[in-house]
């Protein structure tokens, strides 16, 4: 009897071990291939054509999703089991909608593994694989709730009218703001098409050309009922590949501002009793040159300058330095007369070189026969509403940003703690009722896999204790006189024995002494070690050097070094870099450390000498003579010597 043919994809080797004993110990399945990433996965269910594919969701380079419907395509006929450490509401429904056949959580039992696996293989035909538009048909609602929910309290509080809409026009969610605005509740839009608001296809022409590759595209219209107009500004919000997910819409009411010029334009006799009335704009005159032919009273308060001092100069005189040399005035007047009028916020600058942020609206002025006359300026000093807004944003952004550093930490540290607590339940349960069927090498390879998924489970462990207490005050620290020599090398030892096959080599001086708590500086050597087996690449090299105020532990490796965005935030909490792996709380904790022992962590830029860079721990020198310990040459040699 032929079984069904397997392909696991993890980018985990000891869940693929485990997955793979699971699955050859049933006898009702064998597994034909393997993959660590969903490109890779991609080439070998294409050359292998399995009857199943058990797909991971949390991967480098490709993830499942991504890889999904790739799948699909190479080949039609594989089913696709999706397996995950994350229990993320909806995900199993997106998964579901790509074209997998089941969903199961990594926590699952063996049994049930092969079991889901079974069924998965006695469903009836598969469906077609979804084009690219009906995935996206699908995703449409989820994938506007992913990325609306992070927005969602600088959306509901935003003074002007915000929405977002799918690419056929239909408005999703929409602000208390835009409701006010329209006249209606905002239960009663949601689900509406925009032309509802219109009165017309208007939403038609904006969609098509943001489909064609465009960010941003405003269209100005009158709301059903023609009593308010509005500026409606469409914005592309696209995936990591540029394809349009979704658009948000903002919308400005412009019925004042369209109403004060059209005033304006129809009298200048009014205009000029309305100049000489505002002491909180400046309103002026420009020829079509740009020259400055009238001066008001709010333009002398907001600028400084008197009529006299002023009328007869080109109004480039307001403007920053940069803004005259890019001839930025001149292009703005060019913009009034192609569009009628122009509008902008920006620094301009007094009478006195002080910089004020100004709200400027320049607008054509045409006699009765339509031949351009001149401009009309009108500048408002919102300099105080500029900093109360930045001031919010920035108290936003803060919040923001802890809130999803939080949620991110609880996510991953939850993913971190799924993979070793599975291949122990997993491990332990195989080995518990198939014992005797176990061939020797697989008995041996689950009990490594449990010891380095335990290992595991401790380090991350000991790291959220050791950063919760470095958090509140309360770390005891027990100082003693330490040589370094030992203490490298068993940090090496260790770090050879959860990573087999890894090469560090290590060059410590043996008369190297130091005051510190040595199971925390071991701590904080372990991390730097784990990090750089982790995220480099081999060889791994830990050296230790005397320095004129210490001494310096550096841990390199020989890949290509930290990314210059990632150097600033590498020390920081909950820091996990592009690929978001590990808690975060790793190389936190090795600065903490190292600060409370009157020390230093830092990170050193690529050399000559150290083309990945190297990331240093510095502590102060011992005063007291060494204590007697093992001889440091034999701890060298022994740390040197790959672990069996």
């Amino acid at each position: 009897m032929v079984l069904p043919s397997v392909v696991v994809v993890d980018d985990a080797p000891e869940v693929r071990a485990l997955v793979r004993t699971v699955l050859e110990v049933s006898d009702r399945l064998t597994v034909v291939g393997e993959a660590a990433d969903g490109a890779a996965a991609v080439s070998v269910v294409a050359e292998l054509q399995p009857d199943l594919v058990l797909l991971d969701v949390s991967m480098p380079r490709m993830d499942g999703l991504q890889a999904l419907p790739r799948i699909r395509e190479v080949c039609p006929t594989s089913r696709v089991v999706m397996f995950t450490g994350f229990a993320e509401q909806g995900l199993a429904d997106r998964a579901r909608a790509l074209g997998a056949i089941a969903f199961l959580e990594k926590s699952a039992s063996p049994t049930d593994l092969v079991e889901t696996l079974l069924d998965a293989v006695s469903t009836g035909p598969l469906p077609v694989s979804p084009s690219f538009a009906a995935r996206a048909e699908r995703l449409d609602a989820a994938v506007l709730t992913e990325h609306l929910e992070r927005f969602r309290e600088v959306f509901e509080d935003a003074a002007i009218g915000m929405a977002t809409m799918t690419l056929s026009g239909h408005l999703v969610r929409v602000n208390g703001t835009l409701a006010d605005l329209v006249g209606r509740p905002v239960e009663d839009l949601v689900g509406l098409r925009y032309d509802t608001l219109a009165g017309a296809d208007l939403a038609a022409e904006p969609l098509r050309r943001i489909l064609n590759g465009e960010d941003v595209v405003r269209v100005e219209h009158d709301l059903v009922g023609g009593e308010r107009s509005v500026v409606a500004t469409f914005v592309s919000v696209r995936d990591s590949q540029s394809r349009p997910l979704y658009v948000f819409l903002q919308m400005q009411d412009v019925t004042a501002q369209r109403g004060t010029e059209e005033e304006l334009r129809r009298s200048e006799e009014r205009f000029r009793l309305l100049v000489d009335a505002v002491q909180d704009y400046a309103i002026f005159m420009l020829t079509t040159d740009g020259i400055i032919a009238s001066w008001n009273v709010g333009a002398q308060r907001i600028k400084g300058y008197t009529a006299e001092e002023i009328v007869g100069r080109h109004f480039r005189t307001f403007y920053p330095r940069e803004q005259q040399e890019s001839q930025h005035p001149e292009r703005e007047l060019e913009w009034a007369i192609r569009d009628g009028r122009y509008e902008e916020e920006g620094w301009r600058l007094r009478k006195d070189g002080s910089r004020f942020w100004a709200n400027v609206v320049i607008t054509a002025v045409h006699d009765a026969d339509g031949r351009h006359i001149g401009f009309t300026k009108v500048t408002r000093d919102m300099t105080e509403r500029q900093e109360m807004l930045n001031n919010l944003a920035s108290m936003n952004r803060k919040l923001k940003t802890a809130a999803d550093q939080q949620a991110d930490f609880l996510a991953v540290t939850a993913h971190e703690l799924r993979t070793p607590v599975s291949v122990l339940g997993g491990s332990a349960k195989l080995l518990s009722e198939h014992f005797d069927e176990l061939a020797e090498t697989d008995r041996a390879e689950l009990f490594e896999s449990m010891g380095s998924s335990a290992l595991r489970l401790r380090r991350l462990l000991d790291d959220l204790l050791t950063a919760s207490r470095l958090q509140s005050g309360t770390v005891e620290f027990r100082v003693s006189t330490t040589e370094l020599a030992p203490l490298l090398a068993a940090a090496v030892s260790r770090a050879q024995g959860s990573n087999p096959g890894a090469r560090i080599t290590m060059a410590v001086p043996p008369d190297l002494v130091v005051d510190v708590d040595t199971d925390r500086i071991a701590q904080a050597v372990d991390n730097l070690i784990d990090n750089a087996v982790r995220h480099g690449k081999p060889p791994v090299q830990v050296t230790a050097v005397a320095t004129a105020d210490g001494v310096e532990i550096c841990v390199s490796d020989a890949g290509a070094g930290v990314p210059t965005a990632q150097r600033t935030q590498l020390f920081q909490r909950f820091a996990t870099g592009q690929r978001r792996t590990g808690t975060g709380l790793g190389l936190f904790i090795v600065r903490e450390l190292a600060r409370a022992h009157g020390g230093e962590a830092r990170y050193e830029p690529p050399t000559a000498d150290r083309p990945s860079g190297a990331f240093v721990l510095a502590l102060p020198r011992a005063d007291g003579p060494p204590p007697a310990g093992p001889d440091a040459a034999e701890l060298l040699a022994e740390a040197e010597r790959p672990s069996a």
